[in-house]
């Protein structure tokens, strides 16, 4: 007869693979591609995903957060041309 207590997990076991990546890797504790997030108190990612914003929010958070340490004046007119789209999209302003 098995015990109950071999039955328990030992302690780097895990359910499933999705399990393991989520108690193993934190996306939102690394970043990908740069470092021009990883001095932020909050991740753009973070704040977007929990303000449930939209792409379009979403992509102006993301740029007017980096500017200054990514691509400057190129990263400002996206946060513009995002912003336009919501006007046209959401308001009908041409």
């Amino acid at each position: 007869m098995i015990s109950s207590s071999s039955k328990r997990k030992k302690k780097n076991e895990f359910s499933s693979h999705d399990d393991m990546i989520k108690q193993s890797v934190k996306g939102k504790d690394r970043q990908v591609g740069g470092d021009h997030y990883i001095d932020f108190k909050i991740m753009p990612i973070e704040y977007i995903s929990k303000n449930k914003l939209d792409f379009l929010e979403g992509n102006i958070v993301k740029y007017i957060s980096r500017h200054r340490k990514k691509n400057g004046a190129e990263d400002i007119r996206k946060v513009i041309h995002y912003a336009e789209l919501i006007l046209e999209l959401e308001y009908g302003e041409e």
